[in-house]
């Protein structure tokens, strides 16, 4: 019997066993399989039999049985045996029991012999003995010839390898272990794959690597790698399909992953089970994971259950999330807690957070220490903080320093701050750059600010061509133009002249009725411009009464054109006295022409009383 027979018939015999002590997760060998009990007894008192007999192919296999079950006294002699009748099976099997005895170089010399003999297991032992020795020439020329004969574990063992030394062969081998099944290397080539595609990569793509990288994920995550299985799940959360994701989350989160766990916990609280989330988020925060713990402080600090929030976001900071400190500081500083508030935010800030650093800068603003704000404002900045980068942006224009809190401003704007986009479109129109101050005028309505639309409007209205007049209460069908639509826009957000002007173009095209519920929705927000518009209609619609009541609204909040107006309506009526008190408010509010025109006609009632 030729016992070195062909590599195929070996294989066949299952009288390969891996070293116990190695694992697929470090790329070393892994445990020998368990058969089913019932036949494997039967296999047992078959093969020793035949062993006793001399056959050494059994002796080999029931070496293999034994050292499977951890009977090394029993398994050693019958591999003894089968390895001196030239069996490279029992050789390999020889040398994991020796490793497993604690017998390294022992184990060592016998698989050099079965990997001289062509034992691809037996290759790869002995390549991952010489790495861990730091002999990676020798490691590698052993892994190579494991992989090479097609050995999944030896192929990612020599990728692993090759990875550390920053070689580009590196992922050719990490992928043809993947493809030979290999949970470990299928993971680690996901996670090459999506690194390429950064933080936010389209994982979605079906022809890049984002599709490439979901696949290997997810033979990975079949095979029972529950890191696989959490990626894999957020990959399937970032493109809207929450229910597989959640079924991955919740099969990596039983196999103990606490990132899942918390992953799942937010999925739950997003579908509106918090209860469920809790559960998960508990689970989590007690293996140790940070953002689960700031999630229960969170949950309870809504609650009003302030000492269990304040316990778990110590928690979080013992875990080493950072995030536990400033959610500390938060809380403390909405208890009015502001010395404790500012401990927080400085371990927070000392610790990186940049949301901590602007929060400390801002309260110690707030106490007066401008000094020690800017600092923590210029920290935040730099490390990324848009709020921070406006802040400052205040603080030099507080100080009259235009040119470096524009420069502030700049940066905050370009990374989508809206007000800071407004500052830097107020300081274009000054500087009479149009066409930048309507770019960033743009991007901050556009954002939402009410008074970048105003502005806006106003750019856009200068350059329209004159309307021609209406008489009030014409019908009039007449497209918006863009820049009423932007007057309209800040209007509908409150913003008081935007409204009165709203009104007035509504006036300008005949819209009676569309110019007064501005104007009065204007005049009741404490316009004094849309309560004398207001009046001005009323009068005009013959409502003089109702109109002299939004005039003195008007007047009393400092406008002079209608205690101009309060003075005739009161002149006219023969109510003198109350006509020359209108008119003295008239020429001390002004402006010139009206106090002119005030003066004179407090002149003429002064005569008419004196007559």
């Amino acid at each position: 019997m030729d016992v070195m027979g062909d590599k195929a018939t070996l294989l066949e015999t299952g009288r390969f066993v891996q070293p116990a002590d190695f694992s697929e997760s470090t790329g070393d060998l892994s445990q020998p399989m368990d058969r089913d009990e019932t036949g494997e007894a039967a296999e047992e008192a078959r093969q020793r039999l035949a062993a006793q007999a001399g056959d050494v192919e059994a002796m080999s296999v029931l070496g293999a049985l034994l050292l499977r079950r951890g009977d090394l006294d029993g398994a050693e002699p019958h591999l003894r045996a089968a390895t001196a009748a030239g069996d490279r099976a029992a050789a390999n099997n020889l040398g994991v029991l020796l490793h497993q005895r604690g017998y390294a170089d022992d184990a060592a010399g016998w698989w050099r012999i079965a990997a001289v003999a062509g034992s691809a297991a037996a290759a790869h032992a002995l390549g991952r003995h010489h790495r861990e020795r730091g002999d990676e020439p020798a490691a590698e020329y052993w892994l190579r010839q494991s992989a090479e004969q097609g050995h999944a574990l030896g192929a990612y063992a020599l990728a692993d390898l090759l990875e550390h030394r920053g070689d580009a062969g590196a992922e050719q081998w990490m992928r043809i272990a993947a493809e030979r099944g290999h949970r470990e290397a299928a993971y680690r080539l996901a996670r090459t794959l999506d690194r390429r595609l950064g933080p936010e990569g389209d994982v979605g793509d079906d022809h890049g690597a984002g599709a490439e990288a979901e696949q290997w994920y997810r033979q990975a995550a079949a095979r029972g790698h529950r890191r696989a299985a959490l990626h894999l799940g957020a990959i399937l959360e970032r493109r809207g399909a929450l229910k597989e994701a959640g079924r991955w989350y919740l099969t990596s989160a039983k196999d103990g992953e606490a990132r899942a766990a918390c992953a799942l916990g937010f999925l739950l609280r997003d579908a509106g089970d918090t209860e469920s989330a809790a559960v998960w988020w508990l689970r989590a925060a007690q293996d140790g994971d940070g953002n689960a713990a700031n999630a229960l402080g969170a949950l309870h600090a809504e609650r009003g259950e302030q000492q269990t929030a304040e316990r778990w976001y110590r928690a979080a900071m013992d875990a080493g999330d950072d995030n536990g400190a400033y959610n500390l500081a938060l809380l403390c500083a909405e208890q009015g807690r502001t010395a404790q508030a500012e401990q927080w935010y400085r371990r927070a800030a000392y610790a990186g957070h940049r949301e901590a650093a602007n929060a400390l800068a801002i309260l110690l603003l707030q106490g007066g220490d401008t000094a020690g704000a800017e600092p923590w404002f210029s920290k935040a900045a730099e490390a990324g903080s848009v709020d921070a980068a406006f802040n400052l942006g205040i603080l030099f224009a507080g100080r009259g320093e235009e040119a470096v809190a524009l420069r502030w401003y700049e940066r905050a704007a370009a990374a989508g701050h809206t007000e800071a986009a407004l500052q830097v479109g107020i300081a274009r129109l000054r500087d009479g750059d149009e066409a930048g101050a309507e770019r960033h005028l743009r991007c901050a309505a556009g954002g939402g600010s009410a008074e970048a639309a105003y502005r806006l409007a106003t750019v856009l209205d200068a350059r329209r061509p004159p309307v021609p007049a209406h008489s009030l209460g014409e019908p009039v069908h007449e497209e918006k133009s863009e820049c009423e639509e932007w007057y309209e826009r800040a209007a509908s957000q409150g913003h008081r002249r935007a409204q009165v002007r709203v009104g007035m173009l509504a006036a300008a095209r005949g819209d009676v009725v569309e110019a007064a519920r501005w104007y009065r929705e204007a005049a009741e927000a404490g316009s004094r411009n849309g309560a004398f518009n207001l009046g001005l209609l009323l009068a005009r619609e013959g409502s003089e009464p109702e109109a002299a009541v939004w005039w003195a609204r008007a007047a009393d909040a400092g406008h002079g054109r209608a205690a101009l107006r309060l003075a005739l309506v009161y002149a006219r009526r023969g109510e003198l006295a109350e006509g020359q008190r209108w008119a003295d408010r008239a020429v001390a509010l002004g402006p010139a022409e009206v106090s002119e025109r005030a003066a004179r006609l407090r002149d003429a009632l002064r005569e008419e009383l004196s007559a």
